[in-house]
């Protein structure tokens, strides 16, 4: 492709996002919801097993860290690959009909960012609970009761683990293309759709796409930077 193809390309990528393309829009919009669903979910179930594997010791404890440690370099097409078995029609999920879904891609990704934000959790309540045991002990207070008080003091940097999780999910195309079939209109997200464009020689799309996808990367990366100067300033 010429120089001159190339520039035109990109104004009209330019183009497609300034005036709002209702395509464009409609992947970034169902993008964002399959993502920040997934996010919430996998935090909802990864934050307390974080926690409670930095407080508790018992049998096989050192097992679960090394797999959960695994897991967060699970590749993305074996995940992909697990649910598309989960929930195809001979599968044991298979009736409930959600492969090819929103639903689907939103399992998929919590499967490869729950790894991450329970390992990363662990590691900051463990430290923590390193730096307090004394003085939690002196108090009287039982375990359970440690688990919201150091989330909570690990606030800011549990919204960087969580931004880190949004940060993959958000970037992710081979698991959600297995469960989700980049359907037009149905699960068609930014990052399958980009890979979509691009073969069909739509580049201007496929552009307008990719600056979005970089621009939320670049948002994400900018707020776990700004959290983390937060929490330097306010802790000391």
């Amino acid at each position: 492709m010429s120089a001159d193809a190339d520039a035109n390309a990109f104004q009209t990528a330019l183009a497609l996002i300034l005036g709002m393309d209702p395509v464009l829009l409609g992947i970034v919009a169902l993008s964002l919801q399959v993502s920040l669903t997934a996010v919430l979910i996998a935090s909802l179930l990864a934050l307390p097993l974080g926690a409670a594997l930095a407080l508790w010791r018992f049998p096989g404890r050192s097992i679960v860290i090394v797999a959960l440690n695994a897991l967060m370099g699970l590749p993305p097409v074996v995940a992909g690959l697990a649910v598309y078995l989960l929930l195809s029609r001979a599968g044991p999920l298979g009736p409930l009909g959600l492969l090819f879904t929103p639903t689907a891609m939103v399992v998929a990704q919590v499967i490869l960012i729950l790894p991450i934000i329970a390992a990363l959790t662990r590691q900051q309540i463990e430290e923590l609970h390193g730096e307090y045991r004394d003085q939690l002990r002196s108090l009287g207070v039982s375990r359970p009761r440690m688990m919201p008080t150091l989330l909570w003091d690990a606030r800011f940097s549990l919204i960087t683990v969580i931004l880190a999780g949004f940060g993959r999910a958000s970037a992710e195309v081979g698991a959600v293309m297995i469960v989700g079939g980049n359907i037009d209109g149905v699960t068609r997200v930014m990052t399958t759709a980009i890979v979509l464009e691009t073969s069909k020689g739509n580049l201007p799309l496929a552009l307008g796409l990719g600056l979005v996808l970089l621009g939320l990367v670049l948002l994400v990366n900018a707020a776990a930077h700004l959290v983390g100067e937060t929490a330097q300033r306010r802790l000391g």
